[in-house]
């Protein structure tokens, strides 16, 4: 078997491993206090120092020249066609373009596939990974939104009005809602692409595997609670709005292992996010190669780090090495002789 497998089956165990223990520890030791509240206020913590110390390290980190990625014609003169979107020249257009980043992903809508026909390289379109990132990207987002009525009261109306959209098709009772297979769609295609397209599979990690996996399995426990196992969701939201505004309790109503496996693997991802490639989420707004214009024909940029060098000019190196060069025959340019005689 391809060694590259051992990373997603060694993935697979440490997922295995953080569902046993939440149900070792609340189903056979009991400890609900530890799993439902100091667990989860400490991954909080985790996740918030930890964003913020990437981000102060992000924010500290040296940007001495203008590096932005460039795909279009610069801004110049007037009757040349420039690229607004590919090769911002203010600040709007570079909002512009970070908006539809970070939205709706366009510059993986680009993304190109390259396959050999004999000994030819051939380029062409390759929409399907566009599409599987919007579809768990999207969903994620929609989950998180919907999961605001457990931690708010009143729910506000924007969460009502989503999770009728989101249940519309009424697929079961109880519902299924659409982003739960928008985000499982989007997952597998990913996961799966990892695993059987022999380029990916070549360059990929236990830290590729792993964050998808996690991810997969919040999913289907949260999908498990809801239409299988049904745990008191009045207990829940009430048990949700005192961890939200630090009033901890257990509440007497009997939630399930279930549901603290899948609070547990929401902590696991909570703590690993900040030092995983999941963070690119925020480091994007300090990427200075997506956050900065291209106007370097319109502005003059100065290294603030820049200190004086000594260096030599042509004029004393030849004045320099005069006699070497005479004698092995070299021209000497009288021009510079004399600027050399200026200087000195």
């Amino acid at each position: 078997m391809n060694s590259r497998y051992n990373d997603f089956f060694f993935s697979l165990l440490i997922i295995a491993a953080l569902i046993l223990i939440p149900m070792i520890g609340v189903g056979v030791l009991g400890l609900k206090f530890l799993f439902g509240v100091i667990i989860p206020y400490g991954a909080l913590a985790v996740f918030i120092i930890g964003l913020i110390y990437r981000m102060v390290n992000w924010a500290r980190s040296p940007q001495p020249f203008k590096i932005p990625t460039t795909c279009g014609q610069q801004k110049s003169l007037p009757w040349i066609k420039r690229s607004r979107l590919e090769s911002p020249a203010s600040t709007f257009e570079v909002g512009l373009r970070m908006f539809f980043e970070v939205f709706l992903f366009r510059s993986l809508f680009r993304n190109l596939r390259a396959d050999l026909e004999g000994k030819k390289l051939i380029y062409g379109s390759a929409k399907f990974l566009w599409l599987g990132a919007m579809l768990f990207h999207l969903g994620f987002l929609i989950i998180i939104l919907r999961h605001l009525r457990f931690f708010v009261y009143p729910v506000p109306e924007f969460v009502n009005i989503l999770e009728k959209v989101d249940g519309f098709f009424q697929i079961s009772f109880p519902t299924l809602y659409l982003s739960d297979l928008l985000i499982l769609l989007g997952l597998s295609f990913l996961l799966l692409r990892r695993l059987f397209d022999a380029k990916v599979n070549y360059i990929s990690y236990a830290s590729d595997y792993f964050p998808l996996l996690l991810i997969i399995s919040i999913v289907i426990t949260g999908i498990l609670m809801r239409v299988i196992i049904k745990p008191d969701i009045f207990a829940i939201k009430h048990y949700a709005i005192k961890l939200a505004t630090f009033k901890p309790i257990i509440p007497e109503a009997p939630l399930g292992v279930l549901f603290y496996v899948h609070l547990f693997l929401v902590s696991s991802l909570a703590m690993y996010f900040p030092f995983s490639k999941l963070v690119h989420m925020i480091g994007v707004f300090f990427s200075p190669t997506r956050n900065m214009a291209n106007d370097n024909r319109m502005k003059r940029h100065v290294n603030p780090w820049d200190y004086p060098v000594k260096y030599t000019t042509y004029a004393e190196w030849q004045e320099k090495f005069r006699d070497v060069m005479e004698e092995a025959g070299m021209p000497i340019d009288e021009e510079w002789v004399k600027e050399a005689q200026k200087q000195t």
